[in-house]
Order: structure tokens, then sequence, then C-alpha cells
């Protein structure tokens, strides 16, 4: 996969260079100090990923990422914790925090690699065939699945499509988030942000930004905060 750096610090550059020199199959063709020269750069070489900064002078991260190709996956680095629902309304892979640790760091490349296998395989035939009382039918890869509700741990919006993760298996389907939603048991699931649907009864445990579902963190949208914490966590906590 060929990916590029941008960071407006030398440093931060170097040590994102360092991990992807870690992994075999990721191929460092660009390092930059800004979107600006970055954008140039991309216009005669193909990306397919790149590692962005969002506090930069110039473009920030976060309006350049709303230019780049619908082909192309973004994983934002950053010293700021409060971007994190910020990055996933443009469709983010990822979000790690500064200084980047390297198991976190292989962990956001293997979401990479997996959303970029499920984008090339042949998706005009991926739908909703039906939603029943307790599950659905996604015809993904040429067959079709039958999917409780209660083995969806939760869905993410990615560009054009939805990624289903299940408690065995991801899948991905040419959908909008809101159409899939509107069809759910509102009783199990509700969005927490412009990108996530979760599955209330797979939630380990939250804090005023993030759901944590299994090793997942999903953080929550500023508009979507007062609903679920009133009727999804409030209403059931007991204790101060």
């Amino acid at each position: 996969m060929n990916c590029i750096i941008i960071d407006d610090e030398p440093l931060a550059r170097e040590a994102i260079e360092m991990l992807v020199n870690q992994k075999d199959n990721l191929h460092l063709v660009g390092s930059f100090n800004s979107a600006e020269s970055a954008a140039l750069f991309m216009t005669t070489h193909p990306v397919e990923l790149i590692f962005l900064d969002i506090q930069m002078p110039g473009i920030n991260g976060l309006e350049f990422a709303r230019t780049i190709p619908e082909e192309t996956f973004v994983i934002f680095t950053t010293a700021y914790a409060e971007f994190a629902s910020d990055s996933y309304e443009v469709d983010a892979v990822d979000y790690l925090i500064k200084p980047v640790k390297s198991a976190r760091f292989l962990k956001a490349v293997e979401k990479a690699f997996t959303y970029s296998k499920l984008f090339k395989a042949d998706y005009n035939r991926n739908k909703i065939e039906q939603i029943a009382e307790d599950f659905l039918f996604v015809k993904a890869e040429r067959r079709i699945f039958k999917v409780y509700f209660k083995n969806i741990l939760f869905i993410q919006g990615l560009k054009d499509y939805v990624v289903m993760h299940n408690d065995q298996q991801k899948l991905i389907t040419a959908m909008n988030l809101k159409t899939i939603y509107d069809q759910l048991p509102k009783d199990m699931f509700v969005r927490v942000s412009k990108s996530y649907v979760i599955n209330v009864q797979h939630i380990g445990s939250v804090d005023n930004n993030t759901v944590y579902i299994g090793a997942n963190e999903i953080p929550i949208g500023g508009i979507y905060r007062d609903y679920f914490f009133n009727e999804f966590v409030t209403k059931k906590m007991i204790g101060r």
C-alpha cells in the first residue's frame, strides 16, 4: 500500500516513518510538511493511505481530508484528543494520538488494509437484501449473509459505504449510514456520531467522549452526546 506522511513537525514525520518501515506491505512514497505540497504530489502519484496531522499552517488536516480522492484512506496523527470525533466526520479510518505507540499504529494500519481489500471487491452487487424481526440479510462477496442484530457490534459509515462489524466478520455494502440506521430497532441501536451506529448491548464502558466495545474505541459526536447519555446511560446507571 502506497502511503505518505503529512505533518509540519520534522520529528513527528520521522517518528511515523520509523513505524511505517516496520510494515513490509507499507511503501512510503512521500513525506511533506504541508497539505499544499502533498496535494501537488498526489496529482501525479497514486496514494492509497495518508498519515495526516490536523493542526498545520495553511490548510489543516480536516480541511485537506475533505478534498482527497474517495479511494484514498486517512489515518489522523495528532497531539490533541479533542479532535477525535471531528476526524470521523471526514471518514477517517483511525485516529492516533502522539506520541504514537507501535501496537496502536499497527492496529490502525491493519484496519486500513482490511477496508482496502473490502473496497476493491465487487460491491456493485452488495446490498441489504431483507430485514426481519431479529436479523437481516446482507449481500456481500457474492454471497448472502444472515446477520442477527444481537451479533452486530457497531456499524461504521465510510465514504459511500457502511462497514458492519460483527462478532466474527466485517461486511461492507454500498449504503448510506442513515438508511440502514432507520431500519434497525432503536431499543438496541443508537447513532453516536455522523459515522457510527452502535449496538448498546455490546458496550463495555463509556467516558464523556468515547464508547468502548471490545478493543474498539468509538468517538461520541457532540450533537449525539446528550441523547445517547440520557436515553442509554443515565437511565440505567446506579451509584454516583
